[in-house]
């Protein structure tokens, strides 16, 4: 009994290394922030130049793009952040209102709550898949109703980041609070991130038994 015990607990310490590292997302996260940072700078230090903030955005998402692609980052995930910080810029300049650079972002945000709302009614939860995989344990996970049923609730934990960035974005967004949005970008990439992770972790290990094997061995 002892050294099943032991045995479990190594596995939960281990468990919860690998889903940090893997959803900590820090790098990612502070990547995400840049541009609309170097934007909001951009346009405040130029004289509300639309024009000024895009070219801070795109210039620095490419910059950030080039060193992860050295890094060894994927060509289309960083062409995708590329191109949103670009988007950004465009509808901006389109609309003449700067605050409208982070309409990408809202959508972003309402689109990826709708997706993790989804996989969580079709019993294929988001954290399960990404986890899951990760892991190398494939599809197993859905076999064991423990894993499934802690990797639904804990998927709500991520559905509530997203709902927190839009209850924050829209209202600055209506009224065209520029400098406010940069800040809120900021505050709510890693350290939002951060505390997701940290939220989920504790949903998923408290929704599983007390003699669960963990994450790395689902019982199918």
């Amino acid at each position: 009994m002892t050294h099943q015990r032991e045995t479990t607990d190594e596995g939960a310490v281990d468990d919860r290394d690998s889903f940090m590292q893997l959803l900590g997302g820090r790098n990612s996260a502070i990547d995400a922030s840049l541009p609309p940072v170097a934007f909001g700078l951009g346009w405040f230090f130029g004289g509300e130049s639309i024009e000024i903030g895009g070219v801070a955005a795109i210039a620095v998402g490419s910059i950030i793009g080039g060193y992860r692609l050295v890094k060894g980052a994927r060509p289309l995930a960083v062409l995708f952040s590329l191109l949103a910080v670009l988007l950004g810029a465009l509808i901006a300049l389109r609309t003449g209102d700067a605050s409208d650079f982070f309409l990408p972002r809202l959508a972003s945000n309402a689109l990826s709550a709708l997706v993790w709302m989804i996989s969580i009614g079709v019993r294929w939860p988001l954290l399960g898949v990404v986890v899951g995989t990760a892991l190398g344990r494939g599809k197993t996970w859905r076999r064991d109703p423990d894993l499934l049923k802690a990797y639904s609730r804990a998927s709500w934990v991520w559905v509530g980041q997203y709902a927190v960035r839009l209850a924050v974005f829209i209202p600055l967004w209506l009224v065209g609070a520029t400098g406010a949005l940069t800040i809120a970008q900021v505050v709510l990439t890693w350290p939002l991130v951060a505390l997701c992770v940290a939220v989920s972790w504790w949903a998923l290990r408290k929704s599983l038994p007390a003699d669960h094997p963990g994450l790395r061995h689902p019982r199918t």
